[in-house]
């Protein structure tokens, strides 16, 4: 999503905007029509901010540039660098119906900054949602990292997932980024972007 990351694509929580929302138990079909339909709408929400900055609840101004756009172009670790960047990738798998990587991706990074007795709860979450092989938002791993990661899940540490997210990590990288790079829902954002700003 445009502008910073909802963890759980709240998006009433968006200035308190409940005209912005998108419609609940919506199927997602893998044409890119689709998600043009759900990125333009998600644009119409948030255009009048682009250009003077998205409030943010932290009292922040949060402005999407083009430049910030093209960096995204540069490598997959500034896109994700990038809370826009995050969403608006988000969207893009979600079309493509893999986006428990990016979720399990950001999951890992929480994951890192947890304390230490808060660590076994967060794994076991992680593990379930995630890693085991009827898990809900499954990732696509081979059956002995499955069964690493359980072992790391059972006693777990900082870096128990640390494998595991590099292995989606390059998926990512290798997979649905360079797609992503070319698909008309990136470089439709940054035309616009890059129109409004030589206006």
């Amino acid at each position: 999503m445009l502008g910073f990351f909802f963890p759980h694509n709240n998006m009433s929580e968006l200035n308190g905007k409940e005209d912005c929302k998108l419609p609940e138990g919506k199927i997602h079909k893998k044409k890119q029509k689709a998600f043009g339909a759900d990125l333009k709408n998600y644009l119409k929400c948030m255009a009048p901010h682009i250009e003077t900055g998205i409030k943010t609840s932290n009292s922040r101004n949060v402005v999407l540039s083009a430049e910030e756009v093209i960096q995204w172009s540069q490598s997959l670790e500034k896109l994700l660098a990038s809370q826009s960047g995050q969403g608006v990738f988000r969207e893009f798998l979600k079309s493509e119906f893999s986006e428990e990587n990016i979720e399990f991706w950001l999951a890992c990074e929480d994951y890192k900054k947890t304390k230490s007795d808060h660590l076994p709860d967060k794994a076991e979450r992680i593990y379930e949602e995630f890693v085991q092989s009827d898990a809900v938002k499954q990732i696509n791993i081979d059956y002995q990292m499955r069964e690493a990661t359980a072992k790391r899940a059972q006693d777990p540490t900082h870096t128990s997932f640390d494998e595991v997210q590099k292995t989606v990590y390059i998926l990512m990288e290798r997979d649905s980024y360079p797609r992503f790079l070319k698909s008309k829902a990136y470089l439709n954002l940054l035309n616009q972007l890059q129109t409004s700003t030589s206006k």
